[in-house]
Order: structure tokens, then C-alpha cells, then sequence
């Protein structure tokens, strides 16, 4: 199922096509394909060129390892991400290396997921980022040092049918995408007045 923006102005294809959808496909991820996903990530901008994401993987291929990811879940997000071929927890380092605290880490580690989002949808994936994460059982389960903070996961696969979601969950996943316009995010001169 596709669902591109409806876009105002024109935009770069994988940025249209991105979606985040709940129904994936079983379908394992080529190996080839999450290094693809990864090496996008470490080509992002950060502040000082620090660098602040990490990442833990769990593959849908190593079941031991998947069952611990969905355990660090909310329950509402592993009822539908058990799906996904391959669940991802985000991390943002928040010092410096000389320790001084690095206010922009978070910022950048969102840039990081930003370009895997796109290049997951340049190899035909999705990726379906989740807030609803267990940060306490994060950090015992995966032994997380001092330092680095959970940030989100994402479910990463390709789609599935929607049929394998429950009623709420197909009309979430049916509903059109929206966003505000753009004269409510960008102003000119001061606060509220719109620069277009």
C-alpha cells in the first residue's frame, strides 16, 4: 500500500513516500540492506561531528534476541511491531567527550533516524518509529552505560496487509496523511505571521 503526501510544494520522492506504517511483513531484512540502513545513519550531520546515536538491533532471525527487543516495548506497541522483521532501539550519548553536556545530541540523533527513514524507503522498507518504549528495562536488558539515554525504537520491515491488524489499527493505517501548512510553521518578522 502506498500513501504519499500530498505535498504543497514539490519534494524529493522519499520524502513523499515515507510513511510509517503498523503492518509488516514477516519477510526478513537482507543483511546487505540493514548496513545500508545503518551507514545512512553515521552519515548524518551532528554537532562537532560527535556523533551521539547508537544503536541496538534485534533481527527477527534471532528469536531470543527479539523476544528481549518486544519486552522493552509498551504493550500497545508489541501488539502490532512482533511483526516486523527487525526492531531497533535509538540512543543519544549527552556529553561531550570532554564531558561538558551536548544540548544538540538528541537533535542530532533525530537527523541520524531521518536519513534511515529515507533510505529505508529507497530499498522498498519502512520504518514505523515508537516512543512508547520501556526505558528501565532498556537499560537492564541491553547493560546501557551511564551516559547514553533510550530515545525511541522502530519497527523496520516491509509492509504487510493490513488485514493482520486489529479494527483500530486498520483505520489508523487507512487514514490520509496530514500535516499543518506551512503558514503555521514558518513566519517572518515575528511570532505567528506567517512568511508565506
Amino acid at each position: 500500500m502506498k500513501k504519499s503526501a500530498r505535498n504543497e510544494y514539490p519534494i524529493l520522492d522519499q520524502l513523499r513516500d515515507r510513511w510509517s506504517p503498523r503492518a509488516f511483513s514477516n519477510r526478513p531484512i537482507p543483511l546487505e540492506s540493514i548496513k545500508s540502513l545503518l551507514e545512512s545513519a553515521r552519515w548524518a550531520a551532528s554537532c562537532f561531528n560527535e556523533q551521539p546515536w547508537r544503536f541496538i538491533i534485534a533481527p527477527g532471525t534471532q528469536p531470543i534476541s527479539f523476544d528481549i527487543a518486544l519486552s522493552c516495548l509498551n504493550e500497545w506497541n508489541r501488539g502490532w511491531a512482533s511483526s516486523a522483521p527487525l526492531i531497533l532501539f535509538v540512543f543519544s550519548k549527552e556529553n561531550f567527550e570532554d564531558g561538558k553536556q551536548n544540548f544538540h545530541a538528541v537533535y542530532d540523533t533525530g537527523q541520524a533516524m531521518a536519513n534511515m527513514a529515507i533510505q529505508a524507503t529507497t530499498l522498498g522498507l519502512s520504518v514505523h518509529q515508537m516512543a512508547g518504549i520501556l526505558s528501565e528495562k532498556i537499560y537492564t536488558s541491553y547493560n546501557v552505560p551511564v551516559g547514553f539515554i533510550p530515545i525511541c525504537a522502530a519497527a523496520i520491515g516491509y509492509q504487510g496487509d493490513i488485514e493482520s491488524l486489529n479494527d483500530a489499527l486498520q483505520k489508523k493505517e487507512l487514514a490520509p496523511r496530514t500535516r499543518k501548512p506551512i503558514s503555521e510553521l514558518v513566519f517572518n518578522e515575528k511570532w505567528d505571521k506567517p512568511a508565506f
